[in-house]
């Protein structure tokens, strides 16, 4: 059996990092140096890591499709291939680094990945299950010491004061989408256009005071969360995910189940079958669904997983909005099972904050995100809905230092009239010279709907023009349709009006590597 092998030690213990950060950050010079044990380069004719590809690395893959790209790999390899593959920092790891922490023993925790949501959690779980022959010959590397974190990063997160959250779209549209404007006055936070903002929301009171009633629990209970004594209610609102129950709070639920069909169905539900209604459900629906269950309240919060913070793309430049920062948030809220349903993240910023409140929230620093460096660079950007976030944000910073480099802005949504997001800012950069070229695409203003990637191909000629120019080309936004129609669609552009031919992917990837081809999407 080969041995586990720890992660390498190249950031030493004392630096201000937590375990997390100081394990992100070794996996991170690792990859960057071709380092395997933390000593020297691989010489056994393997490629380093520095090289290494990772075909499953692609968000618009299924689950299923990334685990067959690396089956023959090593087992971090396939942990990675399980994870979202959005790079997105929710986890306060990249893709590659969560899997190796976990790999290693550094971390336990299979809940992080958020968008993964429990396909990832259980698959996670799978996979260390059948990989358990292989570790039992290895040396586990034991989790770092825990070392207090810095102010403002993830794990301590700083204090900051909601402005305002006033909405973008008009009356009469589907959406709510809010411009949120937090004051950064009180803390010393930092941030840099093509940065993200992680917050750490509370969540829907009402729902938290309906799983309380639930419990027949008053909220005020003192319960031990952490090595502190917290209420019950902070907690139900601020530390543990009610939105998404975990497999082992459903086992949990179970355990406390007095009906034989309730326990039967809970498990079944752990193990992702059981009832189709359910597979979506909140802890509260679980609870009313399964009245016989009667949880322990120590039990059933060490059953539940952490909150994990939501990460926004930064709408504004510091150089324009010196000490605030601007998020451009679409609330989520849907009905169903005769409830009200509202996003965490999204509800608590445009419903539950009221200005003035305090939010607790750490700068996500972009990987490989950004204005070209190089200010004469033409910049291409593609962000249709809230994906126009960070490109208010590079606009306002190109405009901030003067840059000389033309700007092309796509923008989509669903109806001018009501949708067109940031539309008098937009306007002004038109009138200025700053936008040298915009184009829209509202697809329901007609009857046959028009998105961002028809546009593309009705300038394909002219794009071209510019990416031969030196350009820098961005998206914005949805990573399982849009930015793969996008990119898609780029690669057609390259074939044709390029004469790439089947030689588009090999351009768009060297694209990619000079920097000129970046994404944030989710």
């Amino acid at each position: 059996m080969n041995a586990i092998r720890p992660l390498p030690s190249i950031v030493p213990e004392n630096a201000p990092f937590s375990s997390e950060q100081r394990a992100w950050l070794n996996g991170f010079f690792a990859a960057y140096l071709g380092l395997e044990d933390g000593i020297a380069p691989r010489s056994d004719g393997a490629p380093d890591e520095a090289s290494e590809d990772f075909p499953w690395h692609d968000a618009a893959l299924p689950i299923a499709e990334r685990l067959e790209l690396a089956k023959e790999r090593k087992p971090e390899r396939q942990l990675m291939a399980a994870m979202a593959q959005l790079d997105c920092g929710q986890c306060g790891y990249l893709c590659q680094t969560y899997a190796e922490a976990v790999w290693a023993g550094a971390e336990a925790d299979m809940g992080r990945c958020v968008p993964g949501g429990k396909e990832t959690q259980r698959k996670l779980k799978e996979l260390m299950a059948a990989f358990a022959p292989q570790r039992a010959d290895g040396v586990a590397v034991a989790p770092a010491l825990k070392r207090p974190a810095a102010l403002g990063t993830r794990d301590r997160p700083a204090l900051v004061t909601l402005v305002d959250a006033y909405p973008l779209t008009r009356p009469g549209s589907a959406r709510d989408v809010r411009h949120v404007v937090l004051d950064l006055s009180t803390s010393d936070l930092s941030y840099e256009a093509g940065d993200s903002l992680g917050v750490y929301a509370r969540k829907n009171p009402e729902l938290v005071q309906a799983v309380l009633d639930r419990l027949g629990a008053s909220g005020e209970e003192m319960v031990a969360f952490d090595g502190e004594a917290l209420p019950l209610r902070q907690v139900l609102l601020a530390k543990v995910d009610i939105a998404r129950p975990s497999d082992d709070c459903m086992e949990f639920l179970a355990s406390r189940a007095f009906n034989e069909e309730d326990v039967r169905q809970l498990i079944a539900l752990s193990r992702g079958e059981g009832p189709a209604h359910l597979a979506e459900a909140d802890l509260l629906d679980l609870l009313m669904a399964f009245p016989s269950v009667m949880p322990s309240l120590p039990g059933l919060l060490k059953s539940l997983d952490r909150l994990q913070p939501r990460l926004y793309s930064i709408a504004s430049s510091p150089k324009a909005h010196s000490r605030e920062v601007h998020l451009t948030v679409s609330a989520v809220r849907w009905d169903d099972k005769d409830r009200r349903r509202t996003g965490v993240g999204s509800c608590y910023l445009a419903d539950f904050a009221k200005p003035g409140d305090v939010v607790p929230v750490f700068v996500q620093k972009s990987h490989g995100f950004g204005v070209p460096a190089n200010d004469e660079a033409p910049a291409i950007m593609v962000g249709p809905g809230t994906g126009v976030a960070p490109f208010r944000a590079f606009l306002e910073e190109r405009e901030a230092r003067q840059a000389k480099g033309r700007n092309w802005l796509f923008f989509g949504d669903h109806k001018r009239a009501t949708d067109f997001l940031y539309e008098d800012q937009i306007g002004d950069w038109q009138r200025q010279g700053l936008l040298t070229r915009f184009d829209t695409a509202f697809s329901r203003d007609q009857a046959e709907k028009i998105y961002v990637q028809h546009r593309m191909r009705e300038h394909a000629q002219e794009l071209w023009r510019w990416l031969e120019a030196g350009a820098h080309f961005y998206v914005c936004g949805d990573a399982k349709r849009m930015a793969k129609d996008v990119e898609d669609t780029l690669l057609q552009i390259a074939a044709e009006q390029g004469g790439k031919g089947e030689g588009a992917r090999a351009w768009l990837d060297g694209l990619a590597k000079a920097g000129r081809y970046q994404r944030d999407v989710y």
